[in-house]
């Protein structure tokens, strides 16, 4: 991403590090890993102190991930661009087995995701679910040490992380329908940057900011939150924008799945970006609607 913004603004390998320095942050998401994420803050805790970098100067330009980033955004940023989706899938990581269905009866799966659980509950009830939270490597080190036989992590992570050398199995969003929002970049700035355009120009991928549109629209819709097991991926083939979109029981027992497609009309970027939020509110209102009562009731409380 720092290469590409560079060459758009002309700026040479050698001056990257005076002209586009990275500054890395351990956010309170990364730090406080005793218990799940949603007793102890939920998804603003992995944006807080790098939104207030941008709020007080200390950074220009903030890279977060699309599903981390909460409802509401503080007064005075905005989202500036998205760029092209990394890969959305789950991938498996075990010793035991590759595939989660073929892990031995009462195996130890680590994760704290709540929409991850549900989905293996739902077709691997015997599955016992412990917490598993940390950075790729500490959840990676924990599954070495014995704390679990197996995980799930975003194999967009894996990705931009280069681990080539972690073996794991891709499961495809028919078998494991990832996150709304799984390997997309959010990329943040303040609102009266003069340089918000030449930005958005260097990183900003149309397809997905459609993509995006309507997913994120789908969840905010549906008020999701790390309390609420929600699962979705949205797919753009032409002027197609395809959504499948799940619901799912905190144990997994009850899951209602959906899927629906609408033709976007030509227009602008503006235009086509409000049709697929539209689409994306649409679908989470008939999903709610067909929902069984202790799916609804899990969405509203939270």
């Amino acid at each position: 991403m720092r290469s590409r913004l560079a060459r758009h603004l002309g700026v040479s390998e050698t001056d990257y590090n005076d002209r586009l320095a990275i500054k890395t942050y351990v956010t309170q998401g990364d730090k406080r890993l005793a218990g799940s994420l949603a007793a102890i803050g939920g998804k603003g805790l992995f944006t807080k102190e790098i939104e207030h970098s941008l709020l007080n100067g200390e950074a220009d330009i903030a890279v977060h991930s699309m599903k981390d980033m909460p409802a509401e955004m503080p007064e005075g940023l905005v989202t500036v661009a998205v760029p092209a989706r990394e890969d959305p899938r789950d991938a498996f990581i075990s010793d035991l087995a590759k595939t989660p269905w073929e892990l031995p009866d009462n195996a130890v799966f680590g994760t704290s995701s709540v929409r991850r659980a549900a989905q293996l509950l739902h077709r691997r009830p015997d599955l016992k679910i412990v917490p598993l939270r940390g950075n790729v490597d500490r959840r990676l080190q924990k599954l070495g040490e014995g704390q679990a036989d197996a995980t799930l992590l975003a194999e967009a992570g894996l990705r931009r992380l280069d681990k080539v050398d972690v073996t794991r199995t891709v499961l495809e969003p028919d078998e494991m329908l990832p996150a709304v929002g799984q390997g997309v970049l959010c990329v943040q700035m303040r609102e009266n940057d003069e340089r918000l355009e030449l930005v958005r120009e260097a990183l900003s991928c149309a397809q997905t900011s459609l993509i995006s549109s309507a997913e994120r629209a789908f969840l905010l819709r549906l008020d999701g939150s790390c309390q609420t097991p929600i699962a979705g991926i949205a797919r753009l083939s032409n002027n197609t924008l395809s959504f499948t979109a799940q619901l799912l029981t905190l144990d997994g027992s009850q899951e209602l799945t959906m899927t629906e497609s609408t033709t976007l009309a030509q227009g602008s970027e503006e235009v086509q970006l409000a049709a697929a939020s539209e689409f994306g509110i649409a679908l989470a209102e008939r999903i709610f609607e067909a929902a069984p009562k202790a799916i609804q009731d899990i969405v509203r409380a939270a």
